[in-house]
């Protein structure tokens, strides 16, 4: 474009671009026990002597947490906290955070900081070909050449784009500028904190499950996500997790 001088060929120092087809979730903290569901559903009924559960094994009481699960009782789930660290594409992110009832959020930051190159590809597990119409589609595995194709495409893309933003920056020109042209693959990290009642919604949404009672169809990338949070919140509450298995995966 006139008075726009193309990108110089000669590569701006910094770091070397690295190349990810995982993601990384980590329980950082929590105060989740399935006693949390008890006292706060049998306050209703038993006042202060509710906190009485905190002292009893919750076991005994896996039928009251299964009735709330089946008849949707939702508000004893939420008397609980999970924060997680997750790194993940930045297109996973922005599909994330359209939950927001029962969550928080903070974000590495682009304006702040100088963004790592590390990047999104596919694995040769993930299925890469759509077939069929909108709202009627599955996904089938892609060939060798498809794999190579996407591959190579994406890394030239994602080296080119990062050495466009180091030599902004080596230019003057602010991150949050600069940061323009980096891609929705490449890596984010932020903490997201929420409580099981908030966490449920979101596997219901974002995983694929033999048990569920409604069809879901996450993209592949936040299913990774959910899974791995969903492993850390079934060591913590068993019970309340066995029940939203036995319920259909159907949040309260």
């Amino acid at each position: 474009m006139e008075g726009h001088p193309p990108v110089s060929n000669t590569p701006a120092e910094g770091p070397t671009p690295r190349f990810r087809s995982d993601v990384t979730v980590e329980l950082v903290k929590s105060s989740a026990a399935d006693s949390d569901v008890l006292w706060a559903a049998r306050v209703s009924t038993a006042g202060e002597q509710s906190l009485d559960e905190l002292q009893k094994d919750p076991e005994r009481s896996r039928g009251l947490i299964n009735y709330l699960m089946r008849d949707r009782h939702g508000s004893p789930f939420e008397h609980n906290s999970m924060t997680f660290f997750i790194s993940a594409p930045i297109f996973v992110f922005r599909e994330f955070m359209r939950h927001r009832v029962g969550w928080s959020y903070n974000e590495e930051s682009g304006r702040y900081r100088e963004l790592e190159p590390v990047f999104y590809v596919p694995g040769p597990d993930r299925k890469l070909v759509q077939e069929g119409r909108p709202g009627k589609y599955v996904f089938v595995e892609g060939s060798v050449m498809q794999h190579k194709t996407a591959s190579e495409a994406m890394v030239l893309a994602y080296e080119q784009s990062y050495q466009a933003y180091q030599e902004m920056l080596a230019a003057g020109v602010a991150r949050e500028v600069a940061r323009s042209v980096l891609p929705v693959g490449l890596f984010s990290s932020m903490y997201a904190t929420c409580n099981a009642r908030s966490l449920m919604h979101f596997l219901g949404l974002r995983t694929q499950h033999e048990l569920a009672k409604v069809p879901s169809f996450p993209q592949r990338e936040i299913e990774m996500v959910g899974e791995k949070m969903e492993q850390h919140w079934a060591t913590l509450m068993p019970l309340t997790h066995a029940a939203f298995n036995k319920n259909g995966r159907v949040a309260p």
